[in-house]
């Protein structure tokens, strides 16, 4: 059904808009809805385009604004139709421009809307009035020669254009930048415009990023030969914990010693085991990856060592084990924990001697195979169990690295998110906005008992319940919400130093949050020295281990390094 709009025909009203917005000055953030948002000073955005203008040229500059607000009205977008579900088309297009006015970005007055969402037809005739584009302009660069509001009419685009369901431009027909009296923006489906294919170019990359992506791929196929030589496939990660690793592994890898990788499930052992071997002298042999736990353990044996025909009802013929697969190579035994006696004593041969029998032969072979073993259980506490051979232990734990669980390397987590996102997206056809800024903070603050394995697992779900150009929310990625699995993000003090250097304590879990809040006020003690108190107190318990003092207040790692630093707290790590 067509819907038109003038301006006289209906009053604009916005509270389910300006219901979105939440200030946690405590936290230092502002959200909108699930986005969170910035509140930046113009004279800072326009010193930023003169930077542009200057160093990319008008149209790149042109393109990169354009871009930027096409991102934030694809956001909008999503928001509206989250908050108006049941509204007819003209209340929900209209979100747009009353949240570019709540921006304080533009006051904008519909001069005509004409909608049909049925047929896509779509017309609109828009006056933007105090643009802060246009106040740019006259504070940092001068009047331009051409329309200046770039961030407002990708905004406009994009936003229209999800609402649509179908590709909508808007061009300024006149703009105050310029030195016309208004700003008016016209917008229509993209086949109206004469131009709308030149005009589509400044939503792609620039050519000056396509330029510097050339010469990256050259670059890097030219050190693709070398990278196994410097060990630069460890991966997705840059933490110093996750580096750590790395440079580790670094050293053990161009030598024969056998590595064992200790870490929880879900860790990335498997990942690290091929990075050992990308980085060896065997990098162009065979990898075979064997998880000790999968196999029965009545087949462990000849699945790993080979079988002659006849050694057993079913044994039909003779076939090699995964050791002989891998000659020359290098052989990955997860959960090594799991091997049966008999198993245990062959791999002890084959470390000692080189060798191994096949079940049913008496025949020796030889085999030159590195091993890289893996287990998330302590190989020292099944010795001690009698589960595990002591000389087999010492043979394989030579050389032991410990990756960390994903907890406590959340910097990686943005990185490895954006891995899963794009796998997940190609393999299910979609194009989701990223997690929203709310399923990312969650993110930060579960601690992923199931480790990467299980990030893979909620990234995945999210994709699947998102719809395309929608992000992701915090209820598509977590089913149900496990209190005890989440870091709490504004923990409750027990303690605090008045102006007298008295210290205020009390039962928090009995008496709550309100009369420790009450206390605090009254003895008018600052945030600041609520926040360097429970900061001392989390260094104290976690034996100025700032990884643990991070993960008893609910933050990342650089995040209390960072407020350590500023309140002047050392630190040992």
């Amino acid at each position: 059904m067509a819907i038109s709009y003038k301006p006289k025909l209906k009053n604009i009203k916005f509270q389910d808009l300006t219901d979105q917005i939440r200030f946690l000055s405590s936290e230092g953030k502002i959200w909108l809805g699930e986005q969170r948002m910035l509140l930046m000073a113009v004279s800072a955005m326009g010193a930023f385009r003169r930077e542009m203008v200057n160093s990319m040229g008008i149209a790149r500059a042109k393109g990169f604004f354009l871009r930027l607000g096409y991102q934030s009205g694809l956001k909008d977008a999503e928001l509206a139709r989250k908050l108006r579900p049941h509204c007819d088309e003209m209340d929900i297009f209209l979100a747009g421009p009353q949240l570019h006015a709540l921006k304080g970005m533009v006051n904008v007055t519909p001069i005509q809307v004409d909608i049909d969402q049925e047929t896509g037809d779509f017309y609109a005739e828009m006056e933007w009035i105090d643009s802060f584009e246009v106040e740019i302009c006259q504070t940092e660069l001068g009047q331009m020669d051409e329309p200046a509001c770039w961030a407002l009419l990708g905004y406009a685009c994009a936003y229209t254009s999800s609402f649509m369901g179908r590709e909508i431009i808007f061009r300024e027909t006149s703009c105050r930048g310029c030195g016309d009296e208004k700003c008016i923006i016209v917008g229509k489906p993209a086949e109206q415009w004469d131009d709308a294919e030149e005009f589509a170019r400044y939503f792609k990359a620039d050519p000056i990023i396509e330029e510097l992506y050339d010469l990256q791929s050259q670059v890097s196929s030219l050190r693709s030969s070398l990278e196994k030589q410097q060990g630069q496939y460890y991966g997705i990660g840059q933490s110093a914990s996750y580096n750590k690793v790395c440079k580790m592994i670094d050293k053990a890898a161009l030598g024969k010693v056998s590595v064992l990788l200790l870490g929880e499930t879900g860790v990335g052992k498997e990942v690290i085991a091929r990075s050992v071997h990308l980085r060896s002298e065997r990098a162009d042999r065979p990898f075979v990856a064997v998880n000790c736990a999968a196999i029965p353990p009545d087949l462990i044996e000849s699945e790993l060592f080979g079988v002659e025909k006849g050694a057993f009802t079913g044994a039909n013929q003779s076939r090699p084990g995964r050791f002989e697969r891998a000659d020359k190579g290098t052989i990955f035994l997860d959960e090594v924990v799991e091997l049966t006696p008999r198993a245990q004593a062959s791999l002890l041969r084959v470390l000692q001697e080189g060798e191994l029998e096949r079940v049913g032969d008496n025949r020796t072979r030889s085999v030159n195979v590195r091993i890289i073993a893996a287990t998330n259980e302590s190989l020292a506490e099944a010795v001690e169990a009698g589960k595990f051979r002591a000389d087999l232990y010492y043979r394989l734990n030579v050389f032991p690295v410990q990756i960390p669980p994903l907890r406590e390397r959340l910097e990686d987590l943005p990185l490895l998110t954006e891995h899963f996102l794009r796998k997940f997206e190609a393999e299910y056809n979609k194009h989701t906005l990223g997690l929203s800024d709310k399923a990312l903070e969650l993110c930060l603050r579960y601690r992923w008992p199931g480790n990467i394995r299980e990030l893979e697992n909620v990234i995945e779900r999210g994709v699947i319940l998102t719809d395309n150009n929608e992000s992701i929310s915090q209820d598509a990625l977590f089913a149900v919400f496990r209190n005890s699995e989440f870091q709490q993000a504004s923990p409750q003090p027990s303690e605090f130093i008045d102006d007298a250097g008295q210290v205020v304590s009390g039962d928090l879990q009995q008496e709550g949050p309100a009369h420790w809040a009450e206390s605090i006020i009254n003895n008018n003690i600052s945030l600041e020295e609520v926040e360097e108190t429970l900061m001392r107190r989390a260094m104290s318990q976690a034996s100025q281990n700032v990884s643990e003092a991070a993960r008893l207040l609910g933050l990342t790692r650089p995040a209390l390094a960072y407020r350590l630093n500023k309140a002047g707290i050392p630190q040992k790590n």
